[in-house]
């Protein structure tokens, strides 16, 4: 029986264990971290000031007027029977206001585009902006 005193010919050397120095390392690492001072940076704005004390008023309910298109071609303002001159009237009164009032057309199922379209274009030539359709549920199915 043969003993072996050292290494083997084929044997690789030893190495040095790394994992303290690595620890080391960095505990190190987290105290410069830690003592570095913490830059900020700011930036300036101006923000706006309140004028006085007084809360801002809650801003008003838009004026809102219904305009109804029947299947027969008859145009209601609020209800009332008009015709598209005195409805082109209307929208000319409410385009030359500084808060314009919100219009809300509402065909009924049946009615002709041509009608509809004819009310859309006095609109848009009076210069009304508020404008929009309601009931568009009727058309879903």
């Amino acid at each position: 029986m043969g003993m072996s005193v050292g290494p083997a010919e084929g044997d690789v050397p030893p190495e040095m264990n790394t994992t303290p120095l690595i620890d080391v390392m960095l505990v190190l690492l987290i105290i410069f971290l830690i003592n570095i001072p913490v830059q900020t940076h700011a930036v300036k704005l101006d923000l706006p000031q309140q004028a006085n004390d007084q809360p801002a008023e809650p801003p008003k309910p838009p004026v809102i007027h219904k305009v109804t298109i029947d299947f027969l071609d008859n145009i209601y303002f609020d209800g009332n029977l008009v015709d598209l001159n005195t409805l082109t009237g209307y929208f000319q009164r409410a385009a030359a206001q500084d808060d314009q009032p919100e219009f809300h057309v509402r065909p009924e199922a049946q009615t002709r585009f041509e009608t509809v379209n004819k009310v859309l274009a006095s609109a848009q030539r009076s210069g009304v902006t508020k404008i929009g359709f309601i009931g568009n549920e009727v058309y879903a199915n």
